[in-house]
């Protein structure tokens, strides 16, 4: 049986996870290890890694040293060495080595959802400018990455933005801002979701945020609506059937189908 399936939420979020903070070391022979470095403070989600893939066996250990921006940084790092996971890593999109401008989404079929929180949660931000407006922002050297990210914010909120690198670093750096923002949020992190504990609590605030009374709101640009026989078919057929018949994205299907279902109150 494979160690990681995609299907589930919580595994896509891991991919999404891996490639943006997550380093594959291949060494002589079969040697090699897959490690994840995050914040001291982050250890929490890293110590709950293990019951994902049950039976592999990791570590998380912690290390302080001196940085550009501190004396005393401390780092937690999660580390696997099973030959079987390393070589489930690369089939799911996860090169050894320096990756930042080659990972892409899995080829396969995945959690849409899991994976982007897994995205977000790595390279992305959530939470206020100094103005008061929530945003919700992505930074990648990945020109698939950028894509996924434009593609999902436009199905999700409505919101359309062309990927673009900037002169300075050679990355994209994409943002979305006020209501397409609260939408997405709401989306990414649902309660009880796997995913950092802050950037969750960020979410939610994000979430909850409405329009202040005279604040004009801007036009979502390319926004295609729904109808009602177009829901129906979402909701009635297979992903890939329904996306075939109404000429969408198979990830518009499956938002669409969990914005529905979370409308009426049911499980999405």
């Amino acid at each position: 049986m494979p160690i990681i399936d995609l299907t589930r939420e919580d595994h896509s979020y891991f991919i999404g996870l891996f490639q943006t903070d997550g380093h594959l070391e291949s060494g002589k022979g079969q040697k090699g290890k897959a490690t994840i470095e995050l914040a001291g403070v982050d250890i929490d989600l890293l110590m709950r890694l293990p019951q994902l893939f049950e039976g592999v066996r990791s570590s998380v250990s912690t290390r302080t040293r001196t940085t550009n921006f501190s004396s005393d940084y401390t780092s937690a790092t999660w580390r696997i060495c099973n030959l079987a996971f390393r070589r489930e890593l690369e089939s799911c999109g996860v090169p050894p080595g320096r990756k930042s401008n080659q990972v892409a989404p899995p080829v396969g079929p995945f959690h849409q959802r899991g994976y982007f929180r897994g995205l977000l949660d790595g390279d992305g931000s959530v939470g206020f400018t100094r103005t008061g407006a929530p945003f919700v922002g992505f930074v990648t050297a990945s020109s698939s990455l950028a894509d996924f990210f434009c593609s999902t914010v436009r199905t999700v909120s409505g919101a359309l933005r062309t990927p673009k690198r900037n002169t300075r670093d050679d990355v994209f750096s994409l943002i979305v801002a006020n209501d397409p923002a609260a939408r997405l949020a709401e989306w990414a992190y649902p309660p009880g979701c796997f995913a950092l504990d802050r950037k969750r609590l960020a979410a939610e605030s994000v979430a909850a945020w409405r329009r202040p009374p005279g604040m004009r709101a801007r036009p979502l640009l390319g926004k295609r609506s729904w109808s009602a026989e177009e829901d129906a078919i979402a909701l009635s057929s297979t992903v890939k059937e329904a996306a075939r018949v109404l000429g969408r994205t198979e990830s518009a299907v499956v938002i669409r189908r969990w914005r529905l279902r979370h409308a009426d109150g049911t499980d999405a």
